[in-house]
């Protein structure tokens, strides 16, 4: 799983704005895709120099400017620079263990989100998406990791269905932040399948391994809290309408969006509360099977005292004994013992003790 806290050592010392990525170095080069829209027309571009997206600064249609790669720093200031992006926004973008806000610039938003998706090895990955929204422009900051949850709003922009070629780059927005939050439910749905089938296991057979496994599933569960916990402020903002780069036409699918992050945070609280119960479950469970195992030893214990007495007691080398000499002597000592112990059986059984 991605750190909980990521490394700012490299920062120490710096004045403020200083551009230094703070996160995973993909290794990949930076890259840059552009959408540029209106209901009628739709050009679709991946280029190679940053400059190349000056030109759609001031055009009339809806632009979204989507960089993966944030570990370049000459590329997020040169797009700044452009777009007038003050430098503490920059140096935020750089840094990837931001908390997830909106802060108002007048002419631009700059809003900060966690895309959360699970590896092949179902460890849970998160990372930072920045967004930049203008009347005219949205830019989208990535991490560079591998794949994201935009391939739906790109499909849409394609083949000009729905109302997203028809609004504004505040619904552009609104369409990110959205895939974002459904992919949410995706990731908590299959932790809740793996929640729900230990705590099977916790109840009827818990094994060594099961609490290092509620362990995991606990830190998972302070993961995603982390990642999903502001939003509902970060959105509540958007929703209310403050700023008027986001119209009321739009401000009502925010209110969705915003039921959709209380619903994940509800379900992060549940899963966080089922997984403490189930450690006292399982604690529960070890000292019950514990509690059986000593009642079990105990019992066969409390048998064998009568038995032990009388072997001890027919042990002793005393050569005047009554029995003896006796010729059924052996056998009657073995029908006695017999007959005792299943005699206490019998009571243990009676009193429910077995």
């Amino acid at each position: 799983m991605t750190r909980l806290i990521k490394e700012r050592s490299k920062k120490k010392g710096l004045p403020p704005g200083s551009l230094v990525h703070i996160g995973e170095n993909s290794g990949k080069e930076v890259k840059i895709t552009v959408f540029d829209y209106d209901e009628a027309h739709l050009q679709e571009l991946e280029i190679k120099n940053i400059a190349q997206c000056f030109t759609f600064k001031d055009k009339p249609t809806v632009t979204w400017i989507n960089i993966e790669g944030l570990h370049k720093p000459e590329v997020i200031q040169s797009l700044g620079d452009c777009f007038g992006l003050h430098p503490l926004v920059l140096e935020d973008i750089m840094n990837t263990d931001q908390r997830p806000k909106m802060e108002d610039y007048k002419d631009y938003l700059y809003i900060v989100l966690k895309m959360l998706h699970h590896a092949k090895d179902s460890e849970i990955i998160t990372e930072q998406i920045s967004l930049i929204l203008n009347p005219n422009f949205v830019i989208s900051f990535q991490e560079g990791l591998e794949g994201d949850v935009f391939s739906p709003i790109r499909e849409r922009l394609r083949a000009g269905k729905g109302r997203i070629r028809g609004m504004g780059a505040d619904y552009l927005a609104y369409s990110l932040i959205d895939a974002i939050v459904d992919n949410y439910f995706t990731i908590l749905e299959e932790t809740g399948e793996r929640i729900e089938g230990l705590e099977e296991e916790v109840v009827t057979n818990p094994q060594k391994d099961t609490v290092h496994r509620i362990h995991d599933l606990k830190r998972e569960m302070i993961f995603l809290r982390k990642a999903v916990w502001p939003l509902r402020e970060v959105i509540s903002a958007l929703q209310r309408g403050d700023s008027p780069l986001i119209r009321s036409t739009t401000a009502i699918y925010l209110r969705d969006v915003y039921d959709h992050a209380i619903q994940a945070i509800d379900t992060i609280e549940t899963s966080r509360d089922m997984l403490s119960g189930m450690l006292d479950i399982y604690l529960s469970s070890i000292s019950n099977r514990m509690n059986e195992i000593m009642k079990f030893l105990t019992i066969i214990g409390t048998i064998f005292i009568p038995l032990t007495f009388i072997v001890g007691v027919y042990g002793m080398n005393f050569e005047f004994m009554p029995e003896l000499k006796w010729q059924y002597g052996y056998f009657a000592i073995m029908t006695i013992m017999f007959a005792i112990g299943v005699i206490m059986l019998f009571y243990f059984k009676r009193k429910k003790w077995l």
